[in-house]
């Protein structure tokens, strides 16, 4: 049962009681009222006038309770009355503008602010705004999910790219390696090469101080004999002159050209980076488009060198990221197609269940679509031993033999891509569209057979200015 509120009052300060205190004639007042009171001295009831025991008074606690209920309820109803009340006109809010968002009263509906604005009873517009956060609630929730899946993944995300980075290292140090022992060959024989010249020189040179000192030698002994002929008699002089001048004139001076015994050095260094350069070309091989790991299927096998496919029942342990294929067998190339003309050939083989063909960057990887322009797809299909254009619907086709080579050509600013057969340039099919936004090399194949892209060779041209 209530009190009435006369009862809850302080007689001192008239209001409702704060941490009231109870004496020994029964009268209630503020604890702070009445340590007021007691300040000029008297110690006793203000009302009663009985005197009052010097030890503090205990408080009242059932008064307070039921005082402190009583100021919350006041509260709450002030509260209340703010909640359900227009602060501008205080009448009652009743309608919810459909426009604002904002529960209006009715005067507020007929003021500037708001007239012509749709608006719903309360109680309709409550039931409306529930729906809509519950539906706002529940993609929160679906995003939060989503977010939480990511964030447990990210560990293993860690390691994959960890992983990744060793085994890329790892490659390009294999690669390098090739490149290293091709030069260290070249330069193996071309060191070789200098070592021989140089020994065929010195040989030469050897052969030439033998045959300066033979002569050397043969002129020495026609000096002393003709020496030894000017100390003779003139008689004896004038019988030996035809044969002492006989001998001088047969020595001949073959040792005197020395052209021809120094080391060719011009052959050895002109140009010598680049005849390096050109014949490394032969170890070389480029390859118009390789395939991008970070889209793959985990059920597709890529080879080290990123040129070749295959497919594998067993899937590989690789992060479920936005680019990748999770649905069918697919991956694209790195190559981002916007304008011009490309081509690639691709070495079908034994593989009988495959697409080849061009994609568009915005088809979807997270769902199954069939691959038809429509969707984003040029491709040939080879299923069951059958050739189909992947047309809406599929286009059979006939050809006189299967190939075991495709050459995928797209003219992005004409609109084509065509499919036909290197071996003698036979058409197997062309598609005509109107190209927008990047298209990439597209891939797809559920056989153990692999796929490869054929590398090209490198060809170098010299501008002659």
């Amino acid at each position: 049962m209530s009190l009435p509120e006369e009862d809850l009052t302080c007689p001192i300060c008239c209001d409702i009681f704060t941490d009231p205190v109870l004496l020994s004639c029964s009268h209630s007042f503020c604890r702070g009222c009445l340590k007021r009171c007691w300040e000029t001295g008297i110690r006793e009831c203000p009302v009663c006038r009985k005197k009052a025991s010097k030890a503090s008074p205990p408080t009242n606690l059932a008064l307070r309770n039921v005082c402190e209920a009583l100021l919350q309820a006041r509260r709450n109803s002030v509260v209340l009355e703010e909640k359900i009340n227009c602060h501008l006109h205080h009448e009652r809010l009743k309608l919810f503008c459909l426009v604002d968002k904002e529960p209006i009263c009715v005067v507020c509906q007929s003021s500037k602010l708001h007239k012509g604005h749709d608006c719903s009873p309360v109680e309709e517009a409550v039931l409306d705004c529930k729906d809509e956060l519950a539906l706002s609630l529940k993609n929160l929730q679906d995003k939060v999910e989503s977010l939480n899946r990511i964030h447990l993944s990210s560990a293993d995300m860690f390691k994959y790219i960890k992983r990744q980075a060793l085994e890329t290292q790892k490659l390009i140090k294999i690669q390098f390696e090739q490149l290293h022992q091709v030069l260290f060959k070249e330069e193996s024989a071309r060191i070789a090469a200098v070592k021989k010249e140089e020994e065929e020189k010195i040989a030469g040179m050897k052969d030439k101080i033998k045959e300066l000192s033979a002569e050397v030698l043969s002129i020495t002994e026609t000096i002393a004999i003709i020496q030894e002929q000017l100390t003779e008699d003139d008689m004896v002089l004038l019988k030996n002159f035809k044969a002492t001048q006989d001998r001088e004139k047969s020595i001949a001076l073959g040792s005197e050209n020395m052209s021809g015994l120094l080391i060719d050095v011009t052959k050895h260094l002109c140009n010598l980076k680049y005849k390096v350069w050109e014949k490394m070309l032969d170890h070389i091989d480029y390859t118009p488009v390789t395939l991008d790991p970070n889209t793959a299927h985990p059920c597709l096998i890529l080879s080290d060198d990123l040129t070749s496919l295959h497919y594998s029942k067993q899937r590989s342990s690789c992060p479920d990221n936005p680019e990748r294929f999770h649905i069918s067998a697919e991956v694209v190339g790195m190559a981002a197609l916007g304008s011009g003309s490309h081509h690639w050939v691709v070495e079908t083989g034994s593989n009988q269940d495959w697409l080849l063909g061009v994609a568009s960057s915005s088809v979807p990887r997270n769902s199954e679509i069939f691959a038809r322009p429509e969707n984003g797809f040029w491709t040939l299909c080879f299923r069951d031993g059958e050739f189909r254009a992947m047309t809406s619907p599929p286009t059979a086709l006939t050809v006189e033999k299967v190939p075991k080579q495709v050459k995928v050509q797209l003219d992005y600013n004409k609109g084509t891509v065509s499919f036909s057969d290197p071996a003698d340039g036979t058409l197997i099919y062309a598609f005509t569209h109107t190209f927008k936004g990047t298209l990439f090399p597209y891939f797809y194949t559920q056989n153990s057979h692999p796929l490869r892209i054929i590398p090209e060779k490198v060809l170098v041209t010299m501008l002659r200015q």
